[in-house]
């Protein structure tokens, strides 16, 4: 089997269940789909150095948002710290048009996306790659019958555990409480992660580095909790 069949056969194993599409985009987000999605879009190479798919390559790390939404986290975080490479993940196509419109109106030059599942980037990164994964607010699948559906599981942690390097901070907010209690009972119990709360504080609220999303703030209007947590790549 050559390493483009490997690579076929790797991304076959995901089948992604949310929205792709959405409401019609306007003309300047079409065009930003056109002209500056091309530009920007990943086509991830088993084994490439993530900075690599920055030119120049000169970021100290890269970091991972899967599921990225609208983008404001995403955005406020590639302003915050051009020196960070930044990848982010999202099939949904408006909310993949919204990004682009940040990126374009802040100039972002260290930012790139990957319009289909994660998992695809997860696979095909190296060992110890990232210096940080983002996993804020995805779908909780409430349904019994689709919590397989669920990003995190303990399959899905030990993929992140490869491609993080020590050190690294995996992020994950939620405001559903029954996911809440799901991913704390594979985070806690999975030997490549440390909770780094101390207190109940620090799982409460967000700390300063941590932009708040459109969902979030949404959740909050509608009275819902939002639980922020911070695990470390031991």
């Amino acid at each position: 089997m050559t390493s483009s069949d490997a690579a076929s056969e790797v991304f076959r194993r995901y089948k992604h269940h949310g929205r792709r599409k959405g409401p019609k985009l306007s003309a300047h987000q079409a065009g930003l789909l056109a002209t500056l999605l091309p530009r920007l879009s990943l086509n991830p190479q088993h084994g490439t150095d993530p900075k690599l798919y920055f030119a120049p390559a000169q970021m100290l790390h890269v970091w991972l948002e899967i599921g990225f939404g609208g983008g404001e986290h995403l955005a406020m975080q590639a302003d915050r710290h051009p020196e960070i490479g930044i990848l982010g993940a999202e099939p949904y196509v408006a909310g993949m048009a919204k990004l682009l419109a940040k990126i374009a109106a802040r100039d972002l030059h260290n930012v790139r996306v990957y319009q289909n599942d994660a998992g695809e980037i997860i696979d095909a990164l190296p060992d110890a790659s990232l210096g940080r994964v983002f996993v804020l607010f995805p779908d909780p699948w409430p349904k019994t019958r689709h919590h397989k559906r669920r990003f995190i599981s303990t399959e899905m942690l030990d993929n992140l555990a490869r491609i993080m390097r020590s050190g690294a901070e995996l992020r994950f907010a939620t405001d559903d409480r029954g996911y809440l209690i799901w991913t704390l009972e594979r985070l806690v119990a999975h030997p490549a992660f440390r909770w780094l709360a101390q207190t109940p504080a620090e799982w409460r609220a967000r700390s300063d580095d941590w932009p708040e999303t459109r969902y979030e703030a949404k959740a909050k209007r509608a009275g819902r909790v939002c639980i922020y947590l911070r695990f470390q790549r031991m």
